[in-house]
Parts: structure tokens; sequence; C-alpha cells
């Protein structure tokens, strides 16, 4: 058996790539015993993409100070959930100790991961026995105590793997929730993992033949108790705030009334900040007002508590934001939705989640700068795919046309991964209300129990069986946005032009009309759909708008009459889709038998 006197900079990173992978192959278990602080079974999820982050992140260099500052900024900057931003402040903790070096003893090592649990225990606003910071602790001071004993990094580690063990076993004897499912703490586990990982490796193989973390799945029919109560607070509240000289205390308490399992991780430059709430958007309001949010992520835990515990088919639909469906639908059928993200200024924000329509429309008509939208994360998308992988027997996922974003190749990339599941990409060469048509339906045959390659065959089919047209009152916010040169944008306010936008067989958006008021588009509108459904029976059909619901209903109206058959619904245009279309748009979108 080799033997480790000192750790240097490749050594290190090599041992993150272990310990990393070993939690990576345990995430699947690890998302089952979740029930801690809720059971919304994603810590495995979350600690994965923590270690995931740290694998493509750092930088390895001979230096262990160097590598070390490396992997604590990558933690810190991909640190998901509870477990993941512990784990990511202790290795700050572990880095503050350690201010210089290319190498490190067993007696320097282990007096600064004494210090780091302090670290670690000082980021969350009330700290909880019984979980990842119990068995971090009682395995650094086992460290620190035999620091100078052991000199040797293969003995040091192989004795403080048993102590761990034994703090893990322990776990539900300090936490009553753990006791009642009986299970450990997964955070807990999750850090166990990573420290047998490194142990059994240095042991039987070689630092320098490690490869970096794959996913890979397994199935198992493990079940524990969870309770659907435990979850105080439906949203997962994730930042990452940049600034000069942020007052931690202050915004600590800023937190603390907006929900439970508050943490606040890293320094005054660059904070990570992960709450447990149910009003998202005004948290981020008062976020913005101590630095650049540079990062946010927000998951919705009774969904997915719903998809560990309670979840109504085996097949799993995700759409993206720009998909325009009411909330009771999207929850009556489990549809996962991933958000864009949109910005005015230095201000990001989440698409329906941290920015409602309403505000959104609000700072539109006000803010000086045209806002800008963009995909989601890779890593967020990753991360979902990830989780929803470990629970469904297949994906459908269904997005925005691949000629309006970027979205469908990201997704497609995200989930490239993801090893021995079925997912299947599709797009949808549509938007707003029509993609939330053609989502609905999808939805509606899961539930009916069509199996997934015949879902994939009808959602084709019933992608060219819809159709969208949208009343433009101004092409005012495409002008700001870039879609409409200024010149055309001229000539259509001092003709008083009003345009009819549609999209093509490809799902590239295309003039279908013109008009010189909103009454006569409205008119031909109404004409093109009766025109329509005069050739084929519609299954339903749906109408958005952007603060013009009064229009809306006048549509409804007209369509009720001619198709004798409500909308299925009426709703706000998504703010991704609103940056372009603007104010007082309207939106009719029908789909065929």
């Amino acid at each position: 058996m080799m033997k480790i006197r000192y750790l240097d900079g490749q050594r290190l990173y090599n041992a993150f790539l272990v310990g990393g992978n070993s939690v990576i192959q345990d995430q699947k278990y690890l998302n089952k015993i979740n029930v801690f602080p809720v059971p919304d079974s994603d810590t495995g999820t979350n600690l994965a993409s923590t270690m995931r982050s740290i694998a493509e992140g750092a930088v390895p260099v001979r230096s262990f100070h160097t590598t070390l500052s490396s992997i604590a900024d990558a933690a810190l900057s991909g640190a998901r959930g509870n477990s993941g931003l512990i784990f990511a402040q202790f290795l700050y903790g572990i880095n503050e100790e350690i201010k210089n070096g290319n190498q490190i003893s067993t007696q320097a090592f282990g007096e600064a991961v004494k210090k780091a649990v302090l670290y670690a225990y000082e980021s969350i606003v009330s700290p909880v026995e019984g979980t990842m910071l119990t068995v971090m602790k009682d395995w650094a001071e086992s460290i620190y105590r035999e620091r100078s004993r052991k000199v040797d990094f293969v003995d040091l580690l192989s004795y403080s793997l048993q102590i761990a063990k034994t703090s893990l076993r322990e776990t539900p004897k300090k936490l009553a929730v753990l006791a009642k499912a009986g299970v450990v703490d997964a955070g807990a586990k999750g850090f166990v993992d990573f420290l047998e990982g490194i142990t059994n490796f240095i042991k039987k193989g070689r630092l320098k033949s490690v490869s970096k973390p794959e996913v890979l799945w397994e199935d198992s029919e493990f079940s524990v108790h969870a309770d659907r109560e435990s979850i105080e607070h439906r949203y997962c509240t994730e930042a990452l705030l940049a600034g000069k000289e942020m007052d931690i205390e202050k915004l600590r308490e800023e937190i603390r009334p907006f929900g439970s399992s508050a943490i606040i991780a890293g320094s005054q430059k660059k904070s990570r900040i992960h709450i447990h709430t149910d009003n998202p958007a005004d948290l981020f309001f008062r976020l913005k007002d101590y630095g650049s949010i540079t990062q946010l992520k927000v998951d919705d835990m009774q969904k997915q508590y719903e998809v560990s515990h309670k979840r109504k088919s085996k097949i799993g639909l995700v759409t993206d934001s720009s998909c325009d469906l009411p909330q009771n639908i999207i929850d009556e059928h489990q549809i996962q939705v991933i958000p864009f993200y949109l910005s005015f200024g230095d201000t990001l924000f989440l698409d329906k989640v941290t920015i409602t329509p309403e505000k959104f429309y609000t700072l539109l008509r006000t803010h000086r700068e045209h806002p800008k939208s963009s995909q989601p994360s890779p890593k967020s998308v990753q991360s979902l795919f990830s989780f929803l992988a470990s629970h469904y027997e297949s994906l459908i996922v269904i997005h925005i046309s691949d000629k309006l974003s970027g979205a469908f190749r990201l997704s497609k990339e995200a989930s490239s991964v993801i090893k021995n599941k079925k997912i299947s990409l599709i797009n949808s060469r549509h938007l707003s209300a029509s993609l939330g048509l053609i989502v609905l339906r999808i939805a509606e045959a899961i539930k009916e129990g069509i199996e997934h390659e015949e879902l994939v065959k009808l959602a084709e089919e019933w992608i060219s069986k819809t159709k969208i047209f949208v009343d433009i009152q101004t092409l005012k916010y495409m002008v700001r946005g870039g879609r409409v040169s200024p010149l055309k944008g001229l000539l259509a306010k001092i003709l008083n032009l009003k345009p009819i936008i549609s999209l093509d067989s490809e799902g590239k958006a295309t003039g279908f009309g013109k008009s010189f008021s909103r009454k006569a588009n409205m008119k031909k509108i109404i004409q093109i759909v009766k025109n329509l459904s005069s050739k084929g029976e519609i299954w339903n059909y749906a109408l958005v708008h952007a603060q013009s619901l009064d229009r809306a209903r006048m549509y409804a109206s007209k369509l009720e009459d001619a198709l004798h058959k409500k909308p299925a619904y009426i709703i706000d245009i998504s703010p991704v889709i609103g940056v372009h279309n603007g104010i007082g748009a309207v939106g009719i979108s029908l789909m065929f038998k």
C-alpha cells in the first residue's frame, strides 16, 4: 500500500475527482433517503452537481494552496442545496486557514480542517445536529487529534473514515425525523461517500489514474417514509452575489424572515445564499441591493416531493417557460418547467419565478434599458434531468422552436450525460400558447397511459396541427429588442400599421398580415380561424395577452361564437415572450383534432 506523507495540488485535485465520483455513483440512494430538512429527494442530485462543478471548474497545479483556492471557488460557484453549500463553505474555511504552500503535512491539514468546521457552522442561520455538520465536525476533530501521530495520509484518512461512519450511524439519534423514516442523514451520507471514495482508492489504486465523473443509473426498490407536512416553505432558493464589501451579518438578518434553512457561504466579495421560502420574487428584489446577482436558482420542493413520492406517471414531461399554461394545469400534470433568464441591466431574474408578468411589464414600460433574455444555465438543466431520471422511467422534453432559441440544443447536450435512461427531445416549432396546447395534449395522453414511443410520434402530429396568430399593438418593443429595424418601426408608426405575427412550418416567426387598426386585425384573425375550422375540427384553443385582458376576452367571446366552444384558458404571455412582442399583444392559438 502506498504511503502519502504530504499532499500537493495535483494529488488534492485527483482526490476530489475520486471522492466526487463516489458521491455521484451513490446519488440515487442519497435522493431516496433525503427527508431533512424537507423530503424533496434531491440531496444526491445537488451534491453530485456540486462535485461536477469542482471537477469541471477547478484547475490543478503543483501548489496545494493554489489548487485548493481553485477547488473552493468552483465549489462555491457550483454548489447546490443545503449540503452542497455546507460542503462548499467547509472548503472555503480550509482555504482561508491554509494561506500558502506547495505541499501540506498531516499536522497542518488537521489544524485547518478543525477550524474550517466553524466556517460551516457560522454560515447557517440555525444549525441542526444530526446532519452533515455533525459528521463533518466529528471527522475533523479525529483528524486534528491524530495529526501528529499519523503522519501518513493513508493511515490518517483510514482512521478518520471509521469515525465518520460511526458518526453517520448515530445521526438518527440526534434528529427525530431521521429516526422516524429509518434512515441516516442524506447529506452526511454523501460526505462519508466522498471520504470513503478517496480512502478506498488510495489503498487500492493510483491517484494519477482518475477519470472525471460520469452519471450512471441503477434501479432500486428501496423506499422510505416521507412526510409532506414537513415542507414548510415551497421554494428552495439560491443566489450568488458579487460585491465589494457586502455586510454578511446584515445580509443574514435580511434573509432570515423570508423562510427557513438559511445559509450564507463565501466572503464579503462573493457569497452564495440559500433559503427555503414562499416568496422568491420578493427575496430577489431585496438581494439586488447587496450586490450583483450573477447566478440564481429556484426549485419547487413541493413538486420535487410529488415527483419523488407521489408521481402520477412513469413518464416525466418537461418544457420551458416560453410555454404558456396555467399553473393549475402544470401542477395537475406534474409538468416540469425550465425557466429562461431575464435581465434588466445588472439585475437578473428567472422567468415567471422571480418576476411576475405584472412586475415585468411595469419594468418594460418604465426601465431605461430594454430587457434581455437568455438560455437557462447548462448546469441547472443537467441537474434537473439528473433528478428526474432518478424517479421516472423515461422523459419527454419539448421546447420552444429551435429557430427562436437555443434551449433545444442546450437540453440535447445536458441529456447526453444521463446514461441508461430514455430521454426524447422534441423541437415544438412553436411558443407561448401554441406550445402550451401541445404540452397539454401530451400531458393528457400521458395520463391516458399512452406509451413513450407512441407519444413521441403523436407529438409530431399534434405539432403540425397547431397554429398561432399574434396581434401586435406596436413594433416599438421589437425595435428596442433588435428584432425589427428602426426604419421599419418608424414607418409602421407613421402608417399606424398593426402586424399579425405567426410561425411557419419550421418554427420561424413570419408576418401573416397587417392592418391599419386593431379592430381590423381582430376581424382578420377571427376570419382566419373560421376558415381553418371549416376545414377540420378544432381540439382546443387558448389565448394569451400582455396586459390586455379586456382585448383577449373580446377575442374569446367572438371565437366562442364562431367555434361554439370556450377556450381552454386565457392567461398572461410569459415575460420571456413579452420581451419581443411588447405590451398590448394578444395571441390566439388553436390545435386541430
